[in-house]
């Protein structure tokens, strides 16, 4: 049995809103905007300032989230949003409806030309097993997309999964990792 000292302890925390979230468009590299701002300054950093090691997307609105948190971060291309292809910047109503429907029911596809949800996955899953060494506190400010694959990885949860999971911004998403394996670990009930 592996003592507590070998335990990897993740926080994820999603990037705060940004313009394009609030419009319902693809994402662009584009700063948070004030609603985010705002939700940064209510959640505060609680105990994200016991990470040894912290990391964060290299999109603005993830380096900005984290920056905005009091985290000095490493960028790590592993925690890249979703590569949206030539969606970047549109409507999501903009959207053919029948390009939509093969995105949103068949993961290995990425109609848009970019990354498809099992390729995004499988990068996810890389720079997981890359911290599974640390044996120590980790936090990695990055994107709903990217929680939801570190989800589906701890897990071992089907792609076809992966739009089924909501992730709010500034939300965080703690996963351990003991001896083999990534566990979803829930929340305590806040006192407050």
């Amino acid at each position: 049995m592996s003592p507590v000292s070998e335990v990897v302890r993740l926080t994820l925390v999603s990037h705060a809103m940004t313009d394009a979230m609030a419009a319902g468009r693809f994402p662009v590299d584009e700063p948070v905007n004030p609603l985010g701002r705002d939700q940064i300054a209510k959640v505060g950093r609680a105990d994200l300032g016991q990470a040894e090691r912290v990391f964060c997307g290299p999109e603005m609105r993830a380096r900005q989230t984290a920056e905005l948190l009091g985290l000095h971060a490493t960028v790590e291309t592993g925690l890249a949003d979703l590569d949206c292809g030539r969606w970047r910047g549109d409507e999501l109503g903009g959207v053919p409806p029948a390009d939509m429907a093969v995105w949103l029911t068949d993961p290995v596809r990425a109609p848009h030309g970019g990354e498809s949800v099992v390729e995004l996955i499988a990068r996810v899953g890389r720079w997981l097993d890359s911290v599974t060494t640390a044996r120590t506190r980790v936090v990695a400010v990055t994107h709903p997309a990217v929680v939801r694959a570190a989800i589906l990885v701890a897990l071992d949860a089907p792609p076809k999964s992966f739009w089924r999971i909501d992730v709010a911004p500034v939300s965080r998403t703690a996963l351990h990792f003991r001896g083999y394996a990534w566990n979803l670990r829930g929340a305590p009930i806040s006192s407050e």
